[in-house]
């Protein structure tokens, strides 16, 4: 695909724009300055003379003014040089990229329980909950509802971040104390976190101070350091963006909160974070172009097309579309399952639990040293990994 031919007629495209938009303006305000001088003269006649000034006289000579501007004439060139220019970009769209997609596609036997699940998960996931009732209704699928009811919550849940409410945020974490530190994740003291910068901020330093008392104690052994700074906080109250520990108001941490909370609420109902449906019309876009490249070598062999059962092109997409449903330890050499997971260690390497466990001798609080680079890494910070 030609993309510097059609990035070049576009810059010509916004060029003669530029060039057209600047000749309006530019007769436009000849215009508003004849026509205020005019006014300007039959005011200074009205004011100096006990006659009625000669109008038509004066606005004779606004016309012939008005002639020799020609802005009609001046503004009709640029206007068609913009009209071909823009001519030319469409035609050269319309050559480069081709807008009859159904070449790429085939029949293919899809099960319609799981296109609707998809469907109408993604619905729900967006907080569209009218369209998909309306949705499964027409499809026949009541047994989706289950699902709605599990986004419903976590939608109220992020609903109520953004207006900086974390009660029902703090319920569900505690509610899944125990699913979380299965886990690995931290996310309850995250919230937790919040809320003391939001009391200390807003409240009093003493209800701030029972608040810390209250809710830091179950994670003072694996965050001990963090939470002094917290309580540090405490002397620097009334004045805190002043203070080194200025970094908590940050509003992105909110922001990035919202969003782990989305995946951790994704984890425990066992959806993927990023929506099915979204996920294969991106994929779908970027290769595209592959497939219709493959279709028009394959013009005449369109039965063969329908007979594959693997591309005979490859079709480059992004990381984010790689995806691995098989995990296999790098020290072990055997397969993840569920009772031997995929484990993430604290500097980024991944090895099943089982492996984890050797290396550790069974020890939760013993360090070991990943065998693949320098870090000392403890269990207690490995979190499981699904695929």
């Amino acid at each position: 695909m030609e993309l510097n031919s059609i990035k070049d007629a576009f810059d010509c495209v916004i060029k003669k724009q530029a060039l057209s938009t600047s000749k309006f303006e530019e007769a436009i305000e000849q215009i508003i300055q004849e026509i205020d001088q005019t006014l300007s003269g039959i005011q200074s006649a009205l004011n100096g003379l006990s006659s009625q000034p000669d109008h038509k006289s004066i606005l004779g000579e606004l016309k012939t003014k008005l002639k020799e501007i020609a802005p009609l004439g001046r503004l009709e060139g640029t206007q068609k040089e913009l009209n071909i220019a823009l001519s030319k970009y469409t035609k050269l769209l319309e050559k480069q990229f081709n807008p009859d997609i159904s070449k790429s596609y085939r029949n293919v036997d899809f099960d319609s329980h799981t296109v609707n699940q998809i469907i109408a998960g993604h619905f729900y996931r967006e907080g569209l909950f009218d369209i998909g009732d309306c949705f499964i209704n027409e499809a026949h699928e009541d047994v989706i509802f289950v699902r709605k009811t599990r986004f419903l919550e976590m939608y109220e849940i992020l609903e109520s971040m953004k207006s900086r409410d974390l009660g029902p945020a703090l319920k569900w974490a505690t509610t899944n104390h125990e699913k979380l530190q299965q886990n690995g994740s931290d996310i309850e003291l995250k919230l937790h976190r919040l809320q003391f910068m939001e009391i200390l901020q807003h409240g009093s330093r003493d209800e701030a101070l029972k608040y810390g008392r209250t809710y830091f104690a179950p994670f003072a052994t694996e965050h001990f350091s963090e939470i002094q700074k917290l309580m540090a906080c405490l002397l620097w109250a009334g004045k805190l963006d002043l203070s080194p520990y200025s970094e908590f108001l940050s509003p992105t941490h909110w922001a990035k909160l919202a969003q782990e909370l989305a995946q951790e609420l994704c984890n425990l109902l066992g959806e993927s974070y990023e929506s099915p449906l979204r996920v294969t019309i991106g994929a779908g876009v970027q290769g595209l172009p592959t497939l219709l490249k493959l279709m028009n070598v394959m013009a005449g062999k369109k039965a063969e097309w329908e007979c594959m059962k693997q591309l005979p092109v490859p079709v480059d997409l992004g990381t984010e579309y790689q995806f691995h449903s098989i995990f296999v330890c790098p020290v072990s050499r055997e397969q993840a399952s569920e009772d031997n997971p995929a484990m993430l260690m604290s500097c980024g390497h991944v090895l099943c639990k089982q492996s984890i466990a050797k290396l550790s001798k069974n020890n939760s609080t013993r360090p070991f040293k990943c065998p693949y680079c320098p870090t000392e890494v403890e269990v207690g910070q490995c979190r499981r990994l699904y695929f």
